[in-house]
């Protein structure tokens, strides 16, 4: 049985990674902006690329490419980040995310979801609420809250590197704590 959280929302933002579709629910984007200027931060986990300054506000921009295990993204005239929301400790947070292009506005009714596949994703089961069928095409939606949830982001930055501080994202564990401890 999935634990995969229902779709919020009929309509989803499409984009691509790494030659994949994949969209997350609309409700969840907040704008798409050009590659600018990102500030590397020492000590990140691989799939951090730095902070952004967007209108006075500190974003943090995550490669999806990497942090899906892909190899990482390279820029392009088509590469954008595209500006989320995501839940960190109850509140929400404004996170960027590096991309390919952008795709479209997809509208997909129930009856075009289909649980997640036990295999054959980039993705991990737990990172998807679904796939989305669009004509002929299969898009990934992505559970968004948990591909960019400090316990995911650390957990994986513990498997590049063994013994590597933690990095300080919104809702990150203090140094030398494990992650998702003190969390119930």
């Amino acid at each position: 049985m999935s634990s995969a959280p229902e779709p919020r929302s009929s309509q989803y933002i499409s984009f691509f990674v790494g030659g994949d579709e994949l969209a997350l629910d609309i409700l969840r984007a907040r704008e798409i902006v050009e590659i600018t200027a990102i500030t590397r931060v020492p000590r990140m986990p691989q799939a951090v690329l730095g902070v952004l300054n967007l209108r006075g506000r500190v974003i943090p921009v995550i490669d999806l490419a990497v942090r899906l295990g892909l190899p990482a993204s390279v820029i392009t005239r088509r590469s954008c980040i595209l500006i989320v929301e995501t839940e960190f400790d109850g509140e929400l947070t404004r996170m960027g995310l590096f991309i390919d292009a952008v795709g479209d506005v997809v509208d997909l009714d129930a009856a075009a979801i289909e649980p997640p596949p036990p295999f054959g994703t980039r993705a991990r089961q737990g990172q998807l609420v679904g796939l989305g069928k669009v004509g002929e095409r299969l898009l990934l939606l992505l559970d968004i809250d948990r591909i960019l949830s400090p316990e995911e982001l650390f957990a994986a930055a513990s498997l590049e590197a063994e013994g590597g501080a933690r990095a300080a994202l919104p809702g990150a564990p203090p140094q030398g704590e494990p992650a998702g401890a003190g969390s119930s």
